[in-house]
Protein backbone atom coordinates (compact mmCIF):
# COMPACT_ATOMS: atom_id res chain seq x y z
CA UNK A 1 0.00 0.00 0.00
CA UNK A 2 1.34 3.62 -1.14
CA UNK A 3 0.61 7.08 -0.36
CA UNK A 4 1.61 10.07 -1.76
CA UNK A 5 1.49 13.72 -0.71
CA UNK A 6 3.09 17.01 -1.97
CA UNK A 7 4.74 17.95 1.17
CA UNK A 8 5.57 15.32 4.06
CA UNK A 9 7.08 15.92 7.46
CA UNK A 10 8.85 13.19 9.69
CA UNK A 11 8.58 14.45 12.95
CA UNK A 12 5.35 15.85 15.01
CA UNK A 13 7.18 17.51 17.91
CA UNK A 14 7.92 21.21 18.22
CA UNK A 15 9.83 21.55 14.37
CA UNK A 16 7.44 19.68 12.54
CA UNK A 17 3.49 21.34 13.80
CA UNK A 18 5.57 24.59 13.67
CA UNK A 19 6.28 24.51 9.92
CA UNK A 20 3.53 22.63 8.97
CA UNK A 21 1.28 25.63 10.09
CA UNK A 22 3.37 27.94 8.77
CA UNK A 23 3.00 26.43 5.59
CA UNK A 24 -0.83 26.25 5.76
CA UNK A 25 -0.70 30.13 6.49
CA UNK A 26 1.23 31.00 3.78
CA UNK A 27 -0.68 28.76 1.23
CA UNK A 28 -4.14 27.27 1.60
CA UNK A 29 -4.03 25.79 -0.93
CA UNK A 30 -1.89 22.80 0.63
CA UNK A 31 -4.52 21.75 2.38
CA UNK A 32 -4.64 18.21 2.40
CA UNK A 33 -1.52 17.88 0.47
CA UNK A 34 0.71 17.39 3.67
CA UNK A 35 1.09 14.61 6.36
CA UNK A 36 3.30 14.28 9.41
CA UNK A 37 4.78 11.34 10.05
CA UNK A 38 4.46 10.29 13.72
CA UNK A 39 3.60 7.30 15.90
CA UNK A 40 3.62 9.91 19.47
CA UNK A 41 0.43 9.35 20.98
CA UNK A 42 1.60 12.76 23.06
CA UNK A 43 3.09 16.04 22.39
CA UNK A 44 5.32 17.76 24.99
CA UNK A 45 6.44 21.47 25.71
CA UNK A 46 9.81 19.43 27.56
CA UNK A 47 11.05 23.16 28.53
CA UNK A 48 8.77 23.04 31.26
CA UNK A 49 10.06 20.02 32.57
CA UNK A 50 12.97 21.83 34.59
CA UNK A 51 10.43 23.53 36.95
CA UNK A 52 8.50 19.81 36.83
CA UNK A 53 11.54 18.34 38.29
CA UNK A 54 12.21 21.65 40.74
CA UNK A 55 8.37 21.20 42.29
CA UNK A 56 6.75 24.36 40.37
CA UNK A 57 4.71 23.46 37.31
CA UNK A 58 2.94 19.98 36.61
CA UNK A 59 3.73 17.41 33.81
CA UNK A 60 0.09 17.48 32.66
CA UNK A 61 0.61 21.44 31.89
CA UNK A 62 3.40 19.94 29.43
CA UNK A 63 1.64 17.79 27.53
CA UNK A 64 -1.66 17.77 25.18
CA UNK A 65 -2.71 14.74 22.91
CA UNK A 66 -0.78 14.92 19.28
CA UNK A 67 -4.09 15.09 17.57
CA UNK A 68 -4.93 18.61 19.39
CA UNK A 69 -1.59 19.98 18.21
CA UNK A 70 -1.97 18.46 14.50
CA UNK A 71 -2.84 21.68 12.09
CA UNK A 72 -6.16 21.56 10.25
CA UNK A 73 -5.61 20.21 6.84
CA UNK A 74 -3.07 17.59 7.57
CA UNK A 75 -2.94 14.19 7.11
CA UNK A 76 -1.37 12.49 10.35
CA UNK A 77 0.57 9.46 10.01
CA UNK A 78 0.38 7.43 13.22
CA UNK A 79 3.28 4.98 12.59
CA UNK A 80 7.40 5.23 13.14
CA UNK A 81 9.92 5.56 9.76
CA UNK A 82 11.88 2.15 9.27
CA UNK A 83 13.41 3.98 6.52
CA UNK A 84 13.96 6.89 4.27
CA UNK A 85 14.46 6.46 0.42
CA UNK A 86 15.05 9.53 -0.97
CA UNK A 87 16.48 8.71 -4.32
CA UNK A 88 13.08 7.51 -5.05
CA UNK A 89 11.37 10.31 -2.91
CA UNK A 90 9.77 7.94 -0.76
CA UNK A 91 9.99 6.66 2.76
CA UNK A 92 8.98 3.14 4.01
CA UNK A 93 6.67 3.13 7.52
CA UNK A 94 6.76 0.07 10.48
CA UNK A 95 4.14 -1.56 8.56
CA UNK A 96 6.09 -1.77 5.45
CA UNK A 97 3.95 0.43 3.91
CA UNK A 98 5.14 3.35 1.75
CA UNK A 99 4.55 7.36 1.51
CA UNK A 100 5.71 9.13 -1.43
CA UNK A 101 6.43 12.53 -1.55
CA UNK A 102 7.46 15.48 -3.70
CA UNK A 103 9.31 17.77 -0.82
CA UNK A 104 10.27 15.89 2.36
CA UNK A 105 10.91 17.44 5.84
CA UNK A 106 13.05 16.07 8.39
CA UNK A 107 12.44 17.11 12.01
CA UNK A 108 12.07 14.08 14.06
CA UNK A 109 14.18 14.87 16.59
CA UNK A 110 17.00 13.19 18.78
CA UNK A 111 17.33 9.99 20.81
CA UNK A 112 17.95 9.57 24.24
CA UNK A 113 20.47 6.72 24.90
CA UNK A 114 19.62 5.59 28.53
CA UNK A 115 21.46 2.46 28.02
CA UNK A 116 25.13 4.16 27.04
CA UNK A 117 25.92 4.49 30.86
CA UNK A 118 26.20 1.36 32.74
CA UNK A 119 23.83 0.89 35.12
CA UNK A 120 21.67 4.28 34.17
CA UNK A 121 18.94 1.90 32.45
CA UNK A 122 18.71 -0.27 35.41
CA UNK A 123 18.98 2.47 38.21
CA UNK A 124 16.75 5.46 37.18
CA UNK A 125 14.03 6.19 38.94
CA UNK A 126 15.17 4.73 41.95
CA UNK A 127 18.36 3.99 44.41
CA UNK A 128 18.46 8.33 44.45
CA UNK A 129 18.73 8.55 40.79
CA UNK A 130 16.25 10.76 38.63
CA UNK A 131 16.68 12.48 34.98
CA UNK A 132 14.15 15.90 34.17
CA UNK A 133 14.78 14.46 30.24
CA UNK A 134 11.75 11.73 30.48
CA UNK A 135 8.24 11.91 31.46
CA UNK A 136 8.54 8.93 33.13
CA UNK A 137 11.13 10.36 35.56
CA UNK A 138 10.93 13.96 36.00
CA UNK A 139 8.75 13.82 38.86
CA UNK A 140 11.15 11.82 40.90
CA UNK A 141 13.52 14.63 40.31
CA UNK A 142 10.93 16.36 42.45
CA UNK A 143 10.88 13.85 45.11
CA UNK A 144 14.77 13.66 45.40
CA UNK A 145 14.72 17.14 45.63
CA UNK A 146 12.19 17.50 48.39
CA UNK A 147 13.00 14.76 50.54
CA UNK A 148 17.08 14.97 50.53
CA UNK A 149 18.77 15.88 53.83
CA UNK A 150 22.24 15.67 54.05
CA UNK A 151 24.97 13.96 51.62
CA UNK A 152 26.13 14.89 47.79
CA UNK A 153 23.70 15.90 45.10
CA UNK A 154 25.06 15.48 42.10
CA UNK A 155 24.14 16.66 38.37
CA UNK A 156 25.96 15.59 35.24
CA UNK A 157 26.43 16.93 31.68
CA UNK A 158 27.21 13.73 28.97
CA UNK A 159 29.59 14.25 26.69
CA UNK A 160 27.46 14.07 23.74
CA UNK A 161 24.95 16.71 22.45
CA UNK A 162 22.03 17.09 24.31
CA UNK A 163 18.65 19.72 24.16
CA UNK A 164 19.16 22.65 25.23
CA UNK A 165 23.09 22.97 26.87
CA UNK A 166 21.84 25.04 29.37
CA UNK A 167 19.47 22.39 31.04
CA UNK A 168 21.94 20.15 33.04
CA UNK A 169 22.84 23.67 35.31
CA UNK A 170 19.43 24.41 35.32
CA UNK A 171 18.05 22.02 38.29
CA UNK A 172 20.85 22.21 40.11
CA UNK A 173 20.36 25.83 40.60
CA UNK A 174 16.99 25.10 41.50
CA UNK A 175 17.71 22.43 43.61
CA UNK A 176 20.74 24.36 45.64
CA UNK A 177 18.24 27.28 46.02
CA UNK A 178 15.39 24.64 47.65
CA UNK A 179 18.06 23.36 50.19
CA UNK A 180 19.09 27.12 51.09
CA UNK A 181 15.51 28.06 51.53
CA UNK A 182 14.93 24.88 53.99
CA UNK A 183 18.09 25.24 56.17
CA UNK A 184 20.02 22.46 54.76
CA UNK A 185 22.69 23.87 52.56
CA UNK A 186 25.20 23.30 54.76
CA UNK A 187 24.35 19.39 54.91
CA UNK A 188 24.72 19.11 51.37
CA UNK A 189 27.62 19.23 48.86
CA UNK A 190 26.67 20.47 45.47
CA UNK A 191 28.55 19.41 42.83
CA UNK A 192 28.24 19.63 39.21
CA UNK A 193 29.81 17.49 36.70
CA UNK A 194 30.63 18.27 33.20
CA UNK A 195 33.07 16.35 30.43
CA UNK A 196 32.79 20.73 29.49
CA UNK A 197 36.19 23.07 30.33
CA UNK A 198 33.50 25.70 30.45
CA UNK A 199 29.65 26.19 32.54
CA UNK A 200 28.58 27.59 29.15
CA UNK A 201 29.95 28.13 25.56
CA UNK A 202 29.00 32.11 25.44
CA UNK A 203 31.57 33.58 27.49
CA UNK A 204 29.41 36.80 28.37
CA UNK A 205 27.01 34.21 30.34
CA UNK A 206 29.70 31.74 31.15
CA UNK A 207 31.12 34.81 33.32
CA UNK A 208 28.36 35.40 35.11
CA UNK A 209 27.51 31.90 35.91
CA UNK A 210 31.08 31.23 36.90
CA UNK A 211 29.94 34.00 39.65
CA UNK A 212 27.23 32.39 41.00
CA UNK A 213 28.67 28.87 41.17
CA UNK A 214 31.11 30.67 43.43
CA UNK A 215 28.97 32.43 45.54
CA UNK A 216 27.29 29.59 46.34
CA UNK A 217 29.58 27.25 47.00
CA UNK A 218 28.73 24.99 44.29
CA UNK A 219 31.70 22.57 43.03
CA UNK A 220 32.63 22.06 39.44
CA UNK A 221 34.35 19.90 38.25
CA UNK A 222 35.27 20.26 34.68
CA UNK A 223 36.04 17.42 31.97
CA UNK A 224 34.66 14.79 33.62
CA UNK A 225 32.00 12.07 32.04
CA UNK A 226 29.59 9.90 34.04
CA UNK A 227 30.58 6.29 32.82
CA UNK A 228 28.92 4.12 35.43
CA UNK A 229 26.15 3.90 38.08
CA UNK A 230 26.39 1.19 41.11
CA UNK A 231 22.58 2.22 43.01
CA UNK A 232 23.06 -0.31 45.20
CA UNK A 233 25.84 1.33 46.39
CA UNK A 234 24.56 4.89 45.60
CA UNK A 235 28.43 5.06 44.05
CA UNK A 236 28.77 7.17 40.73
CA UNK A 237 32.12 6.72 38.88
CA UNK A 238 33.41 9.63 36.18
CA UNK A 239 36.25 8.89 33.62
CA UNK A 240 37.90 12.31 32.56
CA UNK A 241 38.12 12.55 29.35
CA UNK A 242 41.46 13.86 28.53
CA UNK A 243 43.55 11.71 30.86
CA UNK A 244 40.96 8.60 31.28
CA UNK A 245 41.51 8.91 35.33
CA UNK A 246 38.48 7.54 37.08
CA UNK A 247 37.35 8.71 40.14
CA UNK A 248 34.21 7.08 42.10
CA UNK A 249 31.97 9.08 44.67
CA UNK A 250 29.02 8.73 46.73
CA UNK A 251 25.54 10.31 46.59
CA UNK A 252 22.20 10.86 48.19
CA UNK A 253 21.09 12.36 44.91
CA UNK A 254 21.58 12.06 41.61
CA UNK A 255 20.77 13.69 38.61
CA UNK A 256 21.67 12.31 35.23
CA UNK A 257 21.29 14.24 31.94
CA UNK A 258 21.39 10.99 29.68
CA UNK A 259 23.90 10.55 26.75
CA UNK A 260 21.54 11.57 23.47
CA UNK A 261 22.51 11.39 19.44
CA UNK A 262 20.96 10.97 16.49
CA UNK A 263 17.78 8.21 15.16
CA UNK A 264 19.19 5.03 14.32
CA UNK A 265 17.21 5.68 11.36
CA UNK A 266 18.88 8.96 9.96
CA UNK A 267 22.21 7.13 10.80
CA UNK A 268 21.71 4.33 8.70
CA UNK A 269 20.28 6.90 5.63
CA UNK A 270 22.26 8.68 2.85
CA UNK A 271 20.47 11.66 4.56
CA UNK A 272 23.03 11.97 7.01
CA UNK A 273 26.56 13.36 7.84
CA UNK A 274 29.03 10.98 9.25
CA UNK A 275 27.72 11.64 12.87
CA UNK A 276 24.40 10.80 11.71
CA UNK A 277 22.61 13.95 11.86
CA UNK A 278 20.66 15.55 9.03
CA UNK A 279 23.26 16.95 6.41
CA UNK A 280 22.02 20.32 5.94
CA UNK A 281 23.26 23.54 4.35
CA UNK A 282 23.57 25.38 7.77
CA UNK A 283 21.71 28.84 6.59
CA UNK A 284 19.26 27.35 4.21
CA UNK A 285 18.54 24.19 5.99
CA UNK A 286 18.35 22.89 2.45
CA UNK A 287 19.94 19.39 2.19
CA UNK A 288 23.13 19.02 0.98
CA UNK A 289 22.75 16.59 -1.77
CA UNK A 290 18.76 16.33 -2.03
CA UNK A 291 17.56 19.71 -3.07
CA UNK A 292 13.54 19.06 -2.40
CA UNK A 293 14.42 17.84 1.50
CA UNK A 294 15.18 20.35 3.80
CA UNK A 295 16.05 19.43 8.05
CA UNK A 296 16.03 21.45 11.34
CA UNK A 297 15.28 21.04 14.61
CA UNK A 298 17.22 18.89 17.19
CA UNK A 299 17.68 16.12 14.38
CA UNK A 300 20.06 18.12 12.03
CA UNK A 301 23.99 19.08 11.71
CA UNK A 302 22.92 22.89 12.28
CA UNK A 303 25.97 23.87 14.61
CA UNK A 304 23.62 25.69 16.92
CA UNK A 305 22.43 24.64 20.37
CA UNK A 306 19.00 22.10 20.57
CA UNK A 307 16.14 24.46 21.65
CA UNK A 308 13.21 25.48 20.54
CA UNK A 309 14.58 28.67 20.23
CA UNK A 310 16.58 27.84 17.60
CA UNK A 311 13.59 26.05 16.11
CA UNK A 312 11.34 29.19 16.08
CA UNK A 313 14.18 30.73 14.06
CA UNK A 314 14.67 27.41 11.59
CA UNK A 315 10.96 27.49 10.76
CA UNK A 316 10.03 30.37 8.81
CA UNK A 317 13.31 29.78 7.01
CA UNK A 318 12.90 26.39 6.09
CA UNK A 319 8.91 27.01 4.88
CA UNK A 320 10.23 30.34 3.15
CA UNK A 321 12.73 28.80 1.26
CA UNK A 322 10.62 25.31 0.31
CA UNK A 323 8.07 27.01 -1.02
CA UNK A 324 10.58 29.28 -2.97
CA UNK A 325 11.99 25.21 -4.10
CA UNK A 326 8.29 24.84 -5.41
CA UNK A 327 8.50 27.78 -7.23
CA UNK A 328 11.93 26.69 -9.22
CA UNK A 329 13.11 30.50 -7.04
CA UNK A 330 16.37 31.07 -6.03
CA UNK A 331 16.50 30.70 -2.16
CA UNK A 332 16.64 33.87 -0.85
CA UNK A 333 16.33 33.05 3.19
CA UNK A 334 19.02 32.61 5.56
CA UNK A 335 19.28 31.14 9.23
CA UNK A 336 22.11 32.77 11.23
CA UNK A 337 22.29 30.37 14.11
CA UNK A 338 20.29 32.25 16.27
CA UNK A 339 19.29 30.25 19.50
CA UNK A 340 18.20 31.02 23.05
CA UNK A 341 18.35 29.34 26.33
CA UNK A 342 16.25 31.05 29.82
CA UNK A 343 18.93 29.75 32.01
CA UNK A 344 16.98 29.22 35.44
CA UNK A 345 19.46 30.10 38.60
CA UNK A 346 17.33 29.37 41.64
CA UNK A 347 13.33 30.09 42.07
CA UNK A 348 12.89 33.47 40.59
CA UNK A 349 15.64 33.87 38.83
CA UNK A 350 16.72 33.56 35.07
CA UNK A 351 19.75 34.34 32.76
CA UNK A 352 17.91 34.62 28.92
CA UNK A 353 20.74 33.76 26.81
CA UNK A 354 20.44 34.48 23.13
CA UNK A 355 23.56 34.08 20.67
CA UNK A 356 23.91 32.59 17.66
CA UNK A 357 26.25 30.57 15.23
CA UNK A 358 29.19 32.78 16.61
CA UNK A 359 28.85 31.94 20.09
CA UNK A 360 28.04 36.24 20.04
CA UNK A 361 25.25 37.32 22.11
CA UNK A 362 22.30 38.18 20.18
CA UNK A 363 20.09 39.68 22.48
CA UNK A 364 16.74 41.06 21.78
CA UNK A 365 16.00 42.85 25.23
CA UNK A 366 16.86 46.61 25.83
CA UNK A 367 18.65 45.11 29.25
CA UNK A 368 21.68 42.89 30.10
CA UNK A 369 20.17 39.84 29.79
CA UNK A 370 23.61 37.80 31.62
CA UNK A 371 21.99 39.48 35.11
CA UNK A 372 19.93 37.24 37.19
CA UNK A 373 16.15 39.11 36.66
CA UNK A 374 12.55 37.72 38.19
CA UNK A 375 10.66 38.82 35.40
CA UNK A 376 12.39 36.55 32.97
CA UNK A 377 11.92 33.08 35.38
CA UNK A 378 8.17 34.53 35.43
CA UNK A 379 8.31 34.98 30.78
CA UNK A 380 9.46 31.40 30.93
CA UNK A 381 7.34 29.88 34.12
CA UNK A 382 4.02 31.57 32.85
CA UNK A 383 3.95 33.41 29.24
CA UNK A 384 6.47 31.48 27.04
CA UNK A 385 4.25 27.77 27.61
CA UNK A 386 1.13 30.17 26.38
CA UNK A 387 3.39 31.86 23.44
CA UNK A 388 4.47 28.17 22.50
CA UNK A 389 1.03 26.15 22.84
CA UNK A 390 -1.32 29.43 21.34
CA UNK A 391 1.47 31.32 19.25
CA UNK A 392 4.37 29.22 18.02
CA UNK A 393 2.68 25.64 17.41
CA UNK A 394 0.25 27.87 15.34
CA UNK A 395 2.24 29.40 13.11
CA UNK A 396 1.82 32.73 14.36
CA UNK A 397 5.04 33.42 15.79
Amino acid sequence: MSKYYQIVIVGGGTAGITVASRLLRKNQSLKGKIAIIDPAEYHYYQPLWTLVGAGVSSLKSSRKDMKSVMPEGVQWIKNAVSSFQPENNSIILGDNSVVSYEFLVVAPGLQINWSSIKGLKENIGKNGVCSNYSPNYVRETWRQISKFKQGNAIFTHPNTPIKCGGAPMKIMYLAEDYFRKHNIRSNANVIYETPKDALFDVGKYNKELEKIVEERDIIVNYNYNLVEIDGDKKEATFEHIKTDDRKTIDYEMLHVTPPMGPLGVLKESTLSDSDGWVDVNPTTLQHKSYSNIFGLGDASNAPTSKTGAAIRKQAPIVVNNLLQVMDNEMLTHHYDGYTSCPIVTGYNKLILAEFDYNKKPKETLPFNQAKERRSMYIFKKDLLPKMYWYGMLKGLM
